[in-house]
């Protein structure tokens, strides 16, 4: 089963629910996220875990972690998630984290993917998904689909076309990576 993490729209949710996977689960580090409503109108649990709510991220993260594994994710896919995980998080799923980013990597990490991508003037950029470890998208890539700058591209059409290849992009690899978890360890 699948836990998403989520901190806005949730459109690569959607993407995720409308692929048939097997979404176990949603969690958000923003209790108004419409992701979150997303999720709870598929019927998948969905719960925010806010920062402060807690005494500091390590509790957070450790208090989702555990959440998220009591609602059968084993493998968690990080989808518009806007806070980098601790590593009290990434030890609770080793090696079964991975993240969607809007432009390649190691290029252009961080949180604004799209504009930094314009303001460098490159011909393209991609949808990256990625294993996640401790740093600023610095995990090791799974998958990579180019997408091209167009002549006249703004960071509001630029970011409709690569999320309309994030949400093919994403469903595909995440259903390869649930495929090759032995049997005994079914996602």
């Amino acid at each position: 089963m699948i836990g998403v993490l989520v901190s806005g729209e949730g459109t690569n949710l959607q993407a995720l629910i409308d692929a048939g996977l097997p979404v176990s689960c949603v969690a958000s580090n923003k209790p108004g996220a419409r992701a979150l409503a997303r999720a709870e109108r598929a019927g998948i649990a969905a719960h925010a875990f806010p920062d402060d709510a807690y005494t500091d991220r390590d509790e957070r993260d450790t208090t989702m972690a555990v959440w998220l594994e009591e609602h059968g994710a084993r493998l968690v896919v990080c989808a518009g998630y806007m806070q980098l995980l601790r590593p009290c998080f990434l030890a609770s799923f080793p090696g079964r984290v991975v993240n969607t980013h809007s432009a390649p990597l190691p290029d252009f990490p961080g949180a604004r993917p799209i504009e930094d991508v314009l303001e460098a003037g490159v011909p393209e950029t991609a949808a990256t998904v990625h294993y996640v470890d401790e740093g600023v998208d610095s995990g090791p890539v799974i998958a990579v689909e180019r997408v091209p700058v167009l002549a006249g591209d703004d960071a509001s059409s630029l970011r409709a076309r690569v999320q309309a290849v994030e949400h093919r992009l994403l469903p595909r690899v995440v259903r390869e990576l649930i495929s090759s978890v032995p049997s005994g360890d079914a996602v």
